[in-house]
């Protein structure tokens, strides 16, 4: 499917440069070994991960209009690797192009506000892609397919999509309910695909200000389940959920009773591991669930 060099405007967001950096370090580390060239959109803001409508729609619409025009600004979509920042941007992006053809004076408004602060304005010219549908949809499985040196064999990889990725936008290239995008990533990658009810609910973080407890409790359902049903990891496209599922997992196991275990790797470590980059190279010593039994399983196989 890559007959040139794919180039996308890369909004990296705030979690995967601070509390999960091992996903910016694993993101960058596997579009190099595809080949695939990022400009990392440095000037970019926050997207408010939903909290900027809570004040102002027209907050949101704007910090994130000006996000996509600088994206716009390069001819190049807009790539997240978190779910969230792809809901957030993506629905964004998608009200904008509605209401350039039903309400043209909302995004003259937003664009109004953007040339106040000199910011280059909205015009609707371009996508906002999330990590995985660009790999799968532009890159391609049978490509990456090519490039893995290291087959998962025997690996059983538990995807949890979460909730923005599948549901926040009204149009994306997968099921929303009965997605199969990361699981055909898996097999391609030789990799054994584990299904279970919880892989497309919500981890639990947007309840872990507030109310702890039933967070962690929801993110401990989601674990067991994946485990009952034979997983050796979960694999995950969103920093959020994996701050609940794999840093927050020893709190989660105190609340439930239950040692769980379960490593939880972001979706470029695993692909990047499939394509021979090396554990450290993608962060995988900085996981609070130790990903050695990932690594050990996949020795026995090489």
């Amino acid at each position: 499917m890559v007959s040139q060099t794919l180039k996308y405007a890369y909004f990296p967001g705030c979690v995967a440069q601070g509390a999960c950096g091992e996903l910016h370090q694993s993101t960058v580390a596997l579009t190099k070994a595809l080949g695939i060239e990022l400009i990392e959109l440095k000037k970019a803001a926050c997207c408010g991960s939903g909290t900027f409508k809570e004040d102002s729609q027209l907050l949101e619409d704007t910090v994130n209009a000006r996000n996509i025009a600088l994206a716009e600004e390069l001819n190049l979509p807009l790539l997240t690797h978190c779910s969230t920042c792809q809901g957030v941007i993506g629905h964004v992006d998608e009200r904008l192009k509605e209401s350039q053809q039903t309400n043209p004076d909302y995004v003259e408004q937003v664009n109004g506000l953007l040339q106040k602060e000199g910011c280059l304005p909205y015009r609707g010219k371009t996508q906002v892609k999330h990590l995985l549908y660009a790999l799968v949809s532009d890159y391609g499985l049978e490509e990456i397919q090519k490039r893995v040196t290291r087959k998962l064999t025997g690996l059983k990889c538990a995807a949890f999509y979460g909730c923005y990725l599948l549901r926040a936008q009204k149009s994306i290239p997968d099921d929303p309910f009965r997605p199969e995008a990361m699981e055909n990533v898996f097999r391609s990658l030789d990799a054994t695909p584990v299904y279970y009810r919880g892989r497309t609910q919500c981890c639990g973080w947007p309840l872990s200000s507030y109310a702890t407890t039933q967070s962690f409790k929801m993110a401990g359902m989601h674990i067991q389940e994946a485990l009952a049903n034979g997983a050796d990891c979960m694999v995950t496209p969103c920093p959020l959920c994996h701050l609940n599922l794999d840093s927050r997992q020893p709190e989660v196991e105190k609340v439930i009773g239950q040692k769980l275990g379960l490593p939880v790797l972001h979706l470029p470590q695993l692909i990047a591991l499939a394509v021979g980059v090396s554990p450290k190279a993608l962060g995988l010593d900085r996981h609070i669930v130790s990903t050695q039994p990932v690594l050990d399983k996949l020795a026995a196989v090489v």
